[in-house]
């Protein structure tokens, strides 16, 4: 008896150490990695502050990193980076350098560790609400990842939209050029 006792114990406390443990999930690194290659220019990828809103336009992906804003940055800065494909144009809060301290704590040193993360690259800054305004209505046609970060700081969101990296603004506008010179000589 005192074993079968034992053995249900046992399988108990199995099916409740299972039961405990969610189930596991691809990272967000994976999935930055795993779904690189499908994404192109007009698609975006955000680094969010933990308060960014859950969007419900079709194409926009949310997923939790439960990890840092500069971490993450970096990580999928770097992933865009080593593609063939794109490569990231940056904009953020046009608010950011107006939230204080006081406010805000942490914000000036925020501040300067993303400063140094996007050393480098141009950023454009750009309201808050327009960005995601903007995001609501590119999440309706193309692919949004958003990854949801653990930082408290408002207006510290890192929104990098991807552009073809083997073709030029320039090269489209020569190109564009071309074909307006070439359609107004056929009439």
């Amino acid at each position: 008896m005192r074993i079968v006792i034992a053995a249900l114990a046992f399988l108990l406390a199995a099916v409740n150490s299972c039961a405990a443990q969610p189930a596991a999930s691809p990272s967000w690194k994976a999935k930055i990695v795993q779904t690189m290659p499908l994404l192109g220019h007009r698609n975006w990828i955000l680094i969010v502050d933990s308060a960014y809103p859950l969007q419900s336009s079709s194409g926009v992906e949310t997923i939790e990193t439960n990890g840092g804003m500069i971490d993450a940055v970096r990580s999928v800065l770097d992933t865009v980076n080593h593609s063939i494909h794109v490569r990231p144009v940056i904009s953020m809060d046009a608010e950011l350098p107006f939230v204080v301290d006081e406010d805000a704590p942490g914000v000036s040193a925020y501040r300067t560790q993303i400063g140094k993360a996007l050393t480098g690259y141009p950023v454009e800054s750009v309201l808050h609400d327009k960005l995601i305004a903007d995001i609501g209505e590119t999440g309706s046609h193309f692919h949004v990842l958003v990854l949801k970060t653990n930082l408290t700081i408002p207006y510290s969101s890192v929104f990098i939209r991807l552009d073809c990296k083997y073709w030029s603004a320039d090269a489209e506008k020569r190109m564009r050029a071309k074909m307006s010179g070439a359609q107004s000589s056929t009439h």
